[in-house]
């Protein structure tokens, strides 16, 4: 197999969020089973720098970057009721921005496939506040940092179990950055309806492919097959982007989408695929994903997969029969904008 770069820095612990589903035993739990497991020599560790402030200010407003760097200096606090902060969390959520950027830098340098496996995650951040566990939105800046200094276009493609409507409202008027969502829907935070197109400039390249509980790994199978790939095909990134949450598995205690550890590889097999043969960039950041023996099998089929190889983790997909229809709902939402059938 070829190699595959983790961004990854100790300091990822130190972002202390107390008793709450998103903690530091998540990189724990993944980081042991990379050694038991024997990846260390497929998987290449480098550590990133924190992220200048004037790459933060480029989607996130100054007074909400000193509002937040106040609260951690003080102590510590909340962002809102769901998103403690604690002394050493503004460094760390810096340190977090930088790991998603050293992504970009090392897949666009040298076209190795990466992987930021960082906390605090970052998806649901607004341009001016923080929200659903997150501080800064890592995907977005390092979006913007990549059209900065390597691209045209990005296509960022987000299957966490919930919405990233932070990562979505910072391009929805721009055309030089695509953004599909795959989500679990009624669910937190209540944005990503299927309306939601983009607006100006950006209209049609906002994809939301909202999905009720339950929906399992056939319907996110067709989805793939018939609308993402298809798209990303005739948008033609020079680079793609993972928010890879893995918070829609079937025993994750926070969705019911009912993925199997299986549907990470397929997803990433699929991806990897279109990047080979559109000549991109392939990338991903952590998100969600909150049972500790879940997310390691999850996060190993994802970045297998990102290099093209078969899953390692298998497991009994939930029966549960593919929504055909609403897939084909989807199909003629969407054929306006883009070719797909």
């Amino acid at each position: 197999m070829a190699d595959m770069r983790i961004v990854y820095h100790p300091a990822y612990l130190e972002h202390d969020t107390g008793v709450h589903p998103e903690n530091r035993e998540r990189l724990v739990s993944i980081l042991k089973y990379v050694e038991k497991g024997g990846f260390g020599e497929y998987l290449k560790f480098t550590r990133p720098d924190r992220a200048d402030l004037e790459l933060v200010y480029r989607i996130h407003d100054e007074e909400y970057v000193s509002r937040v760097k106040a609260i951690c200096d003080g102590g510590g606090g909340y962002l809102d009721l769901d998103t403690p902060v604690s002394e050493k969390s503004f460094d760390v959520a810096l340190l977090a921005v930088g790991g998603a950027v050293r992504c970009v830098d090392v897949t666009c340098s040298d076209g190795s496939a990466s992987f930021g496996l960082l906390r605090p995650p970052g998806h649901h951040a607004e341009r001016d506040r923080g929200m659903g566990f997150c501080i800064f939105n890592n995907v977005a800046i390092s979006a913007e940092y990549a059209l900065e200094n390597y691209c045209r276009r990005v296509a960022i493609v987000d299957w966490d179990v919930h919405h990233g409507n932070g990562t979505q409202n910072a391009f929805y008027d721009r055309s030089d950055v695509l953004f599909v969502s795959i989500h679990q829907s009624p669910h937190y935070p209540g944005t990503g309806k299927l309306e939601e197109v983009g607006m100006g400039e950006g209209e049609g390249y906002t994809i939301n492919l909202p999905l009720p509980s339950g929906a399992g790994d056939g319907t996110y199978s067709l989805l793939f097959d018939h609308i993402v790939i298809p798209v990303l095909h005739e948008f033609r990134p020079d680079l793609i982007l993972i928010s890879s949450g893995f918070d829609a598995h079937m025993d994750d205690p926070l969705s019911g989408i009912a993925l199997s550890v299986e549907a990470y590889n397929m997803m990433a097999r699929k991806l990897h695929e279109c990047a080979e043969s559109t000549g991109s960039g392939l990338s991903a950041v952590l998100e969600g994903g909150y049972d500790t023996e879940i997310i390691p099998k999850c996060f190993i089929n994802t970045v297998v997969g990102m290099n093209g190889q078969d899953a390692v983790e298998r497991e009994t997909p939930a029966e549960k029969k593919p929504l055909e229809s609403r897939v084909r709902e989807y199909i003629e939402h969407f054929k306006s904008y883009w070719n797909i059938v």
